[in-house]
């Protein structure tokens, strides 16, 4: 079982983290951020992963510290579900629309940590989620997770299609890069290690 349960504590949140990369797309928990949790619901539908945390944070301050947390959590129990990488198909790529918005999640679990991003929001909040914070939040996702990530919306105009777009796609360019190939059980590296 390629699983990991984490927990995070600081003076600003509390966090616990448990993933199964090997799921049926369930997502339990709840932020306090509803927009966001709709968001991780679909990033763990589309991924076919199982998700269930806990989250505590201080959102009488702002959502800063709860989403950027909870990315940093989730990138270091994905990192330690995949344990060595092997048989790994190390590479995804996936183009989401939604309606008048699309966007490509393209990644490579690499073990060296990277974001480009390239999507331009409007608002400053969609539901209750600060917009800056999508970029927050997929950086430490990749940083944690030692995922080599680009996200770029090639167009839109509704800043909750765009978001949605990106968390899809995210998840489906995961579940491709997770997945096992059958053609190779070894490291996909020439390295020996990821």
């Amino acid at each position: 079982m390629r699983t990991a349960d984490l927990t995070r504590k600081t003076g600003e949140t509390d966090l616990r983290c448990l993933l199964a990369i090997d799921g049926n797309g369930v997502f339990k928990g709840e932020t306090g951020i509803g927009f966001f949790d709709h968001m991780l619901n679909l990033f763990t539908k589309h991924g076919n992963f199982d998700l269930d945390i806990f989250c505590k944070g201080d959102l009488m301050v702002d959502t800063h510290h709860t989403v950027e947390d909870l990315g940093i959590l989730l990138g270091s129990a994905l990192k330690e579900s995949l344990g060595d990488k092997a048989g790994i198909r190390r590479y995804g790529n996936f183009y989401c629309p939604m309606d008048e918005a699309l966007t490509r999640v393209t990644l490579d679990l690499s073990g060296r940590g990277y974001l480009v991003y390239n999507v331009s929001l409007t608002r400053e909040t969609v539901g209750g989620f600060e917009t800056e914070m999508l970029k927050e939040f997929l950086y430490a996702l990749a940083i944690n997770a030692g995922m080599n990530l680009h996200v770029t919306t090639l167009y839109g105009e509704n800043d909750h299609h765009i978001i949605e777009s990106v968390f899809k796609a995210l998840g489906r360019a995961l579940k491709e890069a997770v997945s096992l190939d059958e053609s190779s059980s070894g490291i996909p590296s020439t390295k020996g290690v990821l």
